[in-house]
């Protein structure tokens, strides 16, 4: 992207005192040290499509990020309108795409290649990174109206009445999705529709690679081990865990009963793993009962584990509500993966002295 520099301006927020206590807009010449402003534009290349392939699957996970600061996109004036951003890269094309045929400027965040809603909820697109980037651009002697239109998402992490006294600007939440900004323009007004927080399973089903991704490295070690060492049965029930876990609980989310996702996990988990438990027993003599037990303790915690870990990938949950049902339910998963593991030797044990 192009750099285009901008002449310095008089610096009306530094005062005296060491380099240190000096705002992140001030030199030691008391003058603002404005950040370039970058040219950005409407357009989504193969490239772009290509880094969003990679991200949605978890390559180099924290890496699609753009540079924070200001950008251009067409050619905006003192008048025009500042969207807000975070530098993750599915954010940043997202809005500037919506915009396409638009004179605007774009201000984007250090959110360490977070998405907004996660972002805001970490912090990271928060008060205190929105107002240091208003500075270190030298936004308010860029635009006259002083006005920021956020997303809506950003919510959660950005105090508008802090905003407003530390900086001078003042906060516009845009709607949820940025596809809805063109209508929202025209009147800056948003309809229920756009505030709507919808998870559709078009949503959900995106969420699926990168889940996979991340359980596959934990998962071919204990696969492979099980396999070898006990039985490649045992270990295709593992795989099937996991598959529930990453791939059929966010599909069936909305379908599953109760409230919290632990419970979710464990009814799905629970399902899934009773056919596999009665194939594997094939009889109901004691040791079989003992395994198709033991295979329904082990295995149905790790499907709610992995469930539980779509509470930070959802608009259903709250950071207060994803704290209490970890330390609610983790001691329970816990407790049924070590249960069944004392069962399965136990009765393997047993078995091999002919007890059972």
């Amino acid at each position: 992207m192009e750099v285009q520099e901008q002449a310095a301006s008089p610096c009306t927020c530094c005062g005296g005192g060491s380099m240190e206590k000096m705002p992140p807009c001030c030199g030691t010449t008391g003058e603002v040290q404005q950040a370039p402003i970058r040219t950005a534009t409407s357009e989504i290349t193969l490239s772009h499509r290509f880094d969003h392939f990679l991200a949605r699957w978890g390559v180099k996970r924290m890496g699609h990020t753009v540079e924070p600061g200001l950008y251009r996109l067409g050619n905006p004036t003192s008048d025009s309108d500042v969207f807000v951003s975070a530098n993750y890269t599915l954010s940043f094309d997202a809005l500037r795409s919506a915009l396409a045929g638009r004179d605007v400027y774009i201000l984007v965040l250090d959110t360490k290649g977070i998405n907004v809603w996660c972002a805001a909820g970490k912090g990271t697109f928060g008060t205190e990174e929105l107002v240091r980037r208003i500075g270190m651009t030298g936004l308010a002697g860029i635009v006259r109206h002083h006005k920021l239109i956020l997303p809506q998402l950003s919510a959660p992490g950005v105090s508008w009445p802090d905003v407003v006294r530390r900086s001078g600007f003042l906060v516009e939440y845009g709607p949820v999705r940025a596809h809805d900004l063109p209508k929202y323009l025209k009147t800056h007004k948003a309809t229920p529709a756009m505030r709507r927080v919808e998870f559709p399973i078009s949503d959900r089903v995106v969420l699926i690679p990168v889940e996979l991704v991340q359980a596959l490295p934990f998962m071919l070690v204990p696969v492979a081990a099980l396999g070898f060492l006990v039985s490649w049965f045992i270990a295709a029930e593992l795989v099937l865990a996991v598959f529930a876990g990453t791939v059929l609980f966010p599909i069936l989310l909305p379908m599953l009963p109760t409230k919290d996702f632990s419970t979710k996990g464990l009814i799905l988990g629970v399902l899934v793993m009773i056919p596999p438990a009665i194939l594997g027993a094939g009889a109901f003599a004691p040791f079989q009962l003992a395994a198709a037990a033991a295979t329904l303790l082990i295995f149905t915690p790790v499907t709610a584990y992995l469930a539980l870990n779509f509470t930070g990938s959802t608009p259903f949950t709250s950071r207060t509500g994803v704290k209490k049902e970890i330390f609610r339910y983790i001691p329970v998963m816990a407790a049924m993966l070590s249960s069944g593991a004392i069962l399965a030797v136990l009765a393997g044990a047993l078995h091999l002295l002919g007890v059972i």
